[in-house]
């Protein structure tokens, strides 16, 4: 039977981070994935990844050997609401240089981004990486379970994992702009959809942007079918043109969003990380950030326990959950009220949403403090 200190299950961009994290702090870990999709389809994620994000993989010597047109910085942001007909929209903008920082964001490349942290993991002298479909047993003190929504293990353990559908998906594509980006990112809240537009450089530098557009499911479905002609129509009539003419440049993703919670993170021997443990609306691009902060926090816990506690301690795992639950509850919940707000149609509620978007706009102390939880969360 193979012993190791941790075993780590799911290769995803969590899972990984744990393992070099952990593997840095000299533990013995296997990291085992999951089996791969039978002709998956081209990755088209990107994810927009806060400053604290970007400090877990700097110390994991991975943000450095990211190839640069795979991280791209935002400097400036703007939301726009949804006001009556004729009126004009309320509207918020965020800027890094107003908030005193070098970016309020970055957006990576998915896929690239797990590249190089299985880069990272072949030269890790402390982890050992599992076939996927190994049934060889291992011996572990502590198991992390970071397999996202799904996880086969949580539902193993009996863990219920309380799940709202939203009856909306998100779509996602690389696009190809008329005009520069200038490292803004744009968003639009427009009942019932939300429309993101970030910038980046792939495949084109300072013309790109990733795309999250979330519509309620039948909709979403037949944006989806669309050629690329009416899919790029039906964006310049969302946008308004404010980021010039968009063109598809890669396959369209899309999935099904819900918000969702473990009712329990810990127990003898494991511990949930990432979207095996909670689950948030992509609106405000958290999800991967709650999930690394969870792997920050995990190993610190682990790194200042007591010598003589075990690595499975209950006791020591909850040192962890309480850290992270009130943050991820508190972005669960932003979120969700958020969607919520933007999806009623009430001509009352949306001049009062629109209203308030122009309120915070003009109370810079809001926005910073706003943005500083962004940035940290």
């Amino acid at each position: 039977m193979k012993q190791v200190d941790v075993l780590v299950r799911g290769s995803g961009i969590v899972g990984q981070c744990l393992a070099l994290a952990l593997s840095r702090a000299g533990l013995q870990v296997a990291l085992q994935g999951e089996p791969a999709r039978a002709e998956a389809p081209e990755d088209v994620r990107a994810y927009a990844l806060n400053a604290a994000s970007v400090a877990l993989l700097r110390s994991l010597k991975v943000w450095d050997g990211l190839p640069a047109r795979a991280a791209t910085p935002v400097y400036d942001m703007h939301v726009e609401g949804d006001a009556a007909e004729g009126a004009a929209p309320g509207a918020i903008d965020f800027s890094a240089f107003e908030q005193r920082v070098g970016e309020l964001a970055w957006i990576v490349d998915a896929p690239v981004l797990e590249r190089e942290l299985a880069a990272a993991l072949r030269f890790a002298p402390h982890v050992e990486t599992l076939p996927p479909d190994s049934h060889a047993p291992v011996h572990a003190a502590l198991t992390a379970l970071c397999e996202g929504k799904a996880s086969a293990t949580r539902a193993a353990l009996g863990v219920a994992f309380e799940r709202h559908d939203y009856g909306h998906s998100a779509i996602a594509a690389r696009l190809v702009a008329g005009q520069p980006h200038h490292g803004t990112a744009r968003q639009w809240f427009r009942s019932p959809d939300v429309l993101a537009l970030l910038p980046f450089d792939t495949p084109e530098p300072g013309r790109s942007y990733a795309l999250v557009w979330s519509l309620p499911r039948e909709r979403a479905q037949a944006l989806a079918a669309l050629d690329e002609a009416a899919f790029a129509a039906e964006l310049a009539q969302a946008t308004g043109g404010a980021a010039g003419t968009l063109a598809l440049a890669s396959p369209r993703a899309a999935w099904p969003l819900a918000i969702a919670r473990a009712q329990a993170w810990c127990g003898p021997g494991w511990v949930l990380l990432g979207d095996a443990a909670h689950v948030v609306h992509p609106l405000a691009g958290q999800g991967l950030n709650l999930g690394l902060a969870d792997v920050a926090a995990l190993a610190r816990v682990i790194a200042a326990r007591e010598t003589w506690r075990a690595l499975g301690d209950e006791k020591l795992l909850r040192r962890y959950v309480r850290e992270r639950a009130a943050p991820t509850w508190a972005m669960g919940t932003l979120t969700d009220g958020l969607l919520r707000l933007f999806a009623e149609p009430s001509p009352a509620v949306r001049e009062l949403r629109n209203r308030g978007l122009t309120l915070v706009n003009r109370l810079p102390p809001l926005k910073r403090w706003l943005t500083a939880q962004a940035l940290d969360a």
